[in-house]
């Protein structure tokens, strides 16, 4: 029996929670507090599962998703969760709702994507009496490697939370660059045994055009990210003014947006002061990446911190040359020398000096690039990526029969503020999000902001 048998309503009076039926040994919910990021990174994923056997439901904010992902066959639950806050009252009605979800719909396994949701969802995993539980940490992110006061208080609070959340024997954790398994494991979040280390989300090589001719245009030069701090946007723009005032003939572009859940997120005024200085334009978000990578002769990513990030293994597939930080989930992409070039974290001289390099050496560029590409369909391919998930799925819940012609099909619970269901499906949502697709601003895989605000 679980804790959670009964709650509290609005007025303060207990309200009881009916169990419903078990509703099938192989239920699999993915819990993210980010849709585009999941239809991003890890739709390729649910869709497999949904193939394989497993019965397939999203838990999320955004009422607008529930059509797209219909229409992937991926059964949707709306819940109210924000990536970013840190409030105590906050995060404990937060639990509450998804541990209440969780023991109404009753899944076998539940997949936990990214830090706030691997905290809050184990927590009301163990709460609800969810029996197998899978957590992925793309990249420790800003709570983990930021110096600023905000983080290392936060580390205080997360510490304890993360070991608990990591505790229950029949939890597995996924996690992305062999510095992350070592930090997990030497500070006692997990034993080794449960920790399984999978490089990256996978890309597919055939979406994206990998062959490379003689162009004599200027060359174009892209990050592709969530505009934050900690992706290197300021060193980027930096780097790109240094470039001008030399009069090395190149172009750079922002591809992504400011992401305002994000502690280190710019804003929109100092974008729009680059872009009217003329050093960098900004392209936003875009939809159609592979059409981005096609475009550029150069992806650069002068990150503080990485999983193993999805922008540089679609810019490796693509065949593009790639300049990017000295760092445990780049270096897993980039080898200096084969596959691009490497910089110093912060380092705006060096950054500059590599990036005219790659400018002013076509023929290294298209060298590194298809060294880049064939790195990335040996070790990162997407079904890789997908048969070691499935294989950590199989350790805790065996799959059952695939419904034909559909990923999963869970039923809608849309919750009111108390977590109860507060009316059945309607029609309604936001327009498809094409597979692969919408990366644009979350390269990397620490796109869940982290818990601050």
């Amino acid at each position: 029996m679980s804790v959670i048998d009964g709650g509290v309503g609005s007025c303060g009076a207990e309200v009881p929670l009916q169990p419903v039926p078990d509703r099938g040994r192989n239920r699999l919910f993915f819990l993210s507090a980010d849709v585009p990021y999941f239809l991003s990174h890890r739709l390729d994923l649910a869709m497999r599962a949904g193939s394989a056997g497993y019965d397939v439901a999203l838990v999320a904010p955004g009422q607008e998703y529930r059509q797209t992902m219909a229409g992937y066959g991926i059964g949707f639950h709306p819940l109210p969760f924000e990536r970013g806050g840190t409030g105590l009252m906050a995060a404990l009605v937060t639990v509450y709702r998804i541990a209440v979800l969780y023991r109404r719909e009753r899944p076998a396994m539940v997949h936990h994507i990214a830090l706030k949701s691997v905290i809050f969802g184990s927590i009301a995993a163990r709460l609800a009496g969810v029996k197998a539980v899978v957590n992925l940490l793309p990249g420790l992110g800003y709570v983990f490697h930021s110096q600023d006061l905000k983080a290392a208080l936060i580390r205080i609070l997360v510490r304890p939370a993360l070991r608990f959340a990591l505790g229950h024997g029949n939890t597995r954790l996924i996690v992305q660059n062999s510095a992350d398994f070592e930090t997990i494991v030497s500070s006692g979040f997990a034993k080794s045994s449960r920790v399984h280390l999978i490089h990256g989300s996978g890309v597919e090589p055939a979406r994206y055009r990998g062959e490379r001719g003689e162009d004599d245009n200027v060359p174009l030069v892209v990050l592709p990210a969530r505009l934050l701090r900690d992706k290197g946007v300021v060193e980027f723009v930096s780097a790109a003014r240094v470039l001008k005032e030399k009069g090395v003939a190149a172009r750079f572009a922002l591809v992504g947006s400011p992401d305002p859940a994000n502690p280190a997120s710019l804003t929109e005024r100092e974008i729009a002061a680059w872009v009217a200085e003329g050093v960098v334009d900004a392209w936003g978000w875009q939809t159609d990446m592979p059409s981005v990578f096609a475009r550029a002769d150069i992806v650069c990513l002068p990150s503080y911190h990485e999983g193993v990030p999805k922008c540089l293994l679609e810019a490796g597939a693509s065949g593009c040359g790639i300049v990017a930080s000295d760092l445990p989930g780049c270096r897993e992409i980039v080898i200096p020398g084969q596959t691009g070039w490497l910089v110093p974290v912060r380092n705006v001289d060096d950054l500059a000096a590599k990036l005219e390099e790659a400018i002013l050496s076509p023929g290294m560029r298209r060298k590194f690039g298809n060294a880049a590409r064939q790195r990335v369909r040996e070790l990162f391919s997407m079904q890789r990526v997908l048969d070691e998930t499935l294989a950590v799925y199989r350790e805790l819940v065996p799959a059952g029969n695939p419904a034909p012609g559909k990923a999963g099909a869970g039923t809608e619970v849309r919750l009111a503020a108390d977590g109860e269901p507060a009316s059945q499906r309607d029609d309604g949502g936001g327009a498809p999000f094409p597979a692969g697709q919408a990366a644009g601003e979350r390269c990397g895989e620490n796109a869940e902001a982290d818990l601050a605000r």
